[in-house]
């Protein structure tokens, strides 16, 4: 177990570091101080070669392309500080409206235009003797982004000998606020050697959040039992892609109204040979595959992404939270400490 760090870059007269997680099994996680942002995850296959499973890139100027900043695919980053989409950019709370950054559509995406992908981010390993681990901290001032309150953010990433890569998220706000913090990886367990359509997916409910036609949740929940984009039992993705005549952008409702740390959902790649469990304490999970993400996007060694050659397990609160009444813990109390727990496990 080990955590090393090097210099990635420069942003701002601010150094941007990245640090790597490794186990004794050969796993490797690179994460970068800007956005909190996992740039790479490597681990071996069932041939014995070390792959590539995570999008992200090599270098630090790849981050500020036009081709990705133009697409914004959020990859491997941490997103706040509303995950996904937030009907019409605004929201009321105790009788205060609050106007945010339409940057998709009349919508609010992410947090707005400077989220938590965009900030550089203070880093400390830890030193554990079960896992090797790194802790990255963030101050948001009060209506950054229009949000209200002061809020401290620290967001833990540990990798143990199980090939588990556990993201814990807390944060401290001094007024009540939405908050929903989720790390946008991008992942692919063939090692990029084709899209993920051949990969078999599983997601342990019948249950999704119902979208418009702007792609914000409306706080209806569609029961899936018996149709084609139920998982819980396991489908190739294909298929289903094929069944619906489109991608994934699904929100599934996870329940968890205990905020335990459940299983939730499985997905496989036969011939990568590898299989990624996730488990969380989120009440929700959005499953992407991709549908939206520029086929010009490619790491530096030739691993091509872009349409269904990667899926995102994004946890987190409600989308449009703010907005739907009865939102389970889309609103952080003054004073109260967020929390959320999410393990990505490699086998």
């Amino acid at each position: 177990m080990a955590v090393s760090k090097n210099t990635f870059g420069n942003y701002k007269n601010q150094e941007i570091l990245q640090y790597t997680l490794s186990n004794d099994n050969g796993m490797q996680v690179k994460i970068m101080n800007y956005g909190a942002t996992i740039t790479s995850i490597t681990v071996r296959g069932k041939d014995g070669e070390i792959k590539e499973i995570a999008c992200g890139f090599d270098t630090f100027e790849s981050y500020f392309s036009e081709t990705y900043k133009n697409n914004a695919p959020y990859f491997g980053c941490i997103v706040g500080r509303y995950s996904s989409q937030i009907k019409d950019a605004k929201f009321s709370l105790n009788g205060k409206n609050y106007k945010l950054a339409d940057n998709c559509g009349n919508n609010n995406l992410h947090g707005g235009k400077e989220g938590f992908d965009k900030k550089v981010w203070d880093a400390e390993p830890i030193i554990k003797s079960t896992s090797s681990a790194i802790k990255m901290s963030l101050k948001s001032h009060s209506l950054e982004e229009g949000f209200p309150g002061n809020v401290d953010i620290t967001v833990i990433f540990s990798l143990n000998n199980a090939n588990e890569l556990t993201i814990s998220y807390t944060a401290v706000s001094d007024e009540d606020t939405p908050l929903s913090l989720t790390n946008h990886t991008y992942f692919n367990l063939s090692g990029f050697s084709e899209s993920i359509e051949n990969h078999i997916a599983t997601v342990h409910t019948d249950k999704r959040l119902a979208l418009d036609d702007t792609g914000a949740a409306t706080g209806e929940i569609v029961n899936l039992q018996g149709k084609v984009d139920d998982l819980r039992t396991g489908k190739r993705i294909g298929d289903v892609h094929k069944a619906m005549n489109d991608g994934f952008e699904h929100f599934y409702v996870l329940g968890n109204q205990n905020e335990q740390l459940n299983p939730v959902a499985s997905i496989s790649s036969e011939d990568g040979g590898l299989t990624l469990d996730v488990s969380t304490t989120e009440p929700c999970m959005l499953l992407y595959t991709g549908k939206y993400t520029s086929d010009e996007l490619a790491r530096e060694n030739g691993d091509k992404y872009g349409k269904y050659r990667a899926f995102c397990c994004e946890t987190h609160r409600y989308p449009n939270g703010p907005n739907i009444k009865n939102s389970p813990k889309s609103i952080t109390q003054a004073g109260e400490t967020f929390k959320s727990t999410t393990v990505f496990k490699i086998s």
